[in-house]
């Protein structure tokens, strides 16, 4: 289960990077990438929730936050200062608390 939580959460995260990528370039290619992966997102968050508590798939999504600064960094080479990093530990932290 837990790979398919990171799964729902890194979908989230490319949701949100083809959105930006159609921002930027008006590919219909991006947007198409970018709610495919909204929407496969969504539909691992529904079957996660037939045998997870909602205690444990709704905090998880805090991981997408993660995903999206790395992808930020790595794709799209957005600058990233130490308190993001910071801030990374700390959902890192409370998510190790919450789902272990």
């Amino acid at each position: 289960m837990i790979i398919v939580l990171i799964a729902m959460t890194l979908c989230g995260a490319l949701g949100g990077a083809g959105l930006k990528a159609y921002a930027s370039s008006r590919k219909r290619l991006h947007i198409l990438f970018g709610l495919g992966f909204y929407g496969v997102g969504a539909l691992l968050n529904i079957a996660l929730l037939k045998f997870l508590p909602l205690t444990v798939v709704l905090p998880a999504n805090a991981l997408t936050y993660v995903w999206t600064l790395l992808l930020a960094k790595w794709v799209f080479k957005e600058k990233v200062g130490r308190l993001r990093w910071v801030g990374v530990v700390c959902i890192m932290g409370g998510l190790f608390f919450l789902v272990f």
